[in-house]
């Protein structure tokens, strides 16, 4: 087997798992990594993946879904995913994965800071707006959005962000068609990635109960920042 494929998947099941369990996290996770495999996995393959997980997870949580909030939040993504689409067509690789790497440390440092922001409707769509511009350009569209719904009950957080992901996930997709981040190539490398994701799925699913949440979260911002870490400097020793 390919061992640059063997740890993609294996960074998309422990995404998958964090994301099944917390509500967001996959691209979080992943994104750093599979960029340092091969620029192709940022943002099409993680993408397509996202919208596999969320439709499980959207499906499983179905009950606890508000349109209401959802649609002030998908208003605000659709300037952001043309933002993002634009800006995939413009950047280098070292760039991008700078980006990357920023984003993916700004959210750490977010969601370590004591704030308490009430999900209201302008809130939502600003968030949406910066979810659709990281999620089209890096794939990593959840901070903005978890930011807000982070003191949300637990099904409610990880109903309505997947939910969220459905749409935003697909609108993304359709944006980095002519951006050249998301064709067959892409589509390809997504294949092995999505049986990896339902294995997390599964384990969340079953281990959900058991594992402190502070824990798993923890140990996620420590994942994201060693990532995070390693694409920066990537980039920075880019020739």
């Amino acid at each position: 087997m390919d061992w640059g494929i063997a740890l993609a998947m294996l960074m998309i099941f422990i995404g998958s798992y964090v994301q099944s369990t917390i509500g967001f996290g996959l691209a979080i996770v992943t994104a750093p990594i599979l960029f340092q495999i091969s620029p192709a996995y940022v943002p099409g393959p993680i993408t397509i993946t996202a919208l596999f997980l969320s439709l499980i997870n959207a499906h499983k949580f179905r009950a606890n879904i508000s349109i209401k909030g959802l649609g002030y939040a998908l208003i605000g993504r659709i300037p952001g995913i043309i933002a993002g689409g634009a800006l995939l067509y413009f950047i280098a690789p070292k760039v991008l994965s700078l980006w990357i790497g920023g984003i993916v440390l700004a959210a750490v440092a977010i969601s370590l800071m004591p704030i308490r922001l009430q999900p209201t409707n302008g809130r939502l769509a600003v968030a949406g707006f910066f979810s659709g511009l990281f999620g089209t350009s890096t794939g990593i569209g959840g901070p903005p959005m978890a930011l807000l719904l982070q003191h949300q009950q637990a099904d409610l957080i990880r109903a309505n962000l997947s939910a969220f992901f459905v749409v935003s996930s697909l609108l993304s997709l359709i944006a980095q068609v002519p951006a050249g981040h998301m064709g067959m190539q892409h589509l390809y490398l997504s294949l092995p990635l999505l049986p990896a994701s339902f294995l997390g799925y599964v384990l969340a699913m079953r281990t959900v109960n058991r594992i402190n949440k502070k824990t798993i979260r923890i140990v996620s911002l420590g994942v994201c920042c060693l990532s995070a870490s390693a694409a920066i400097i990537s980039a920075l020793t880019m020739q």
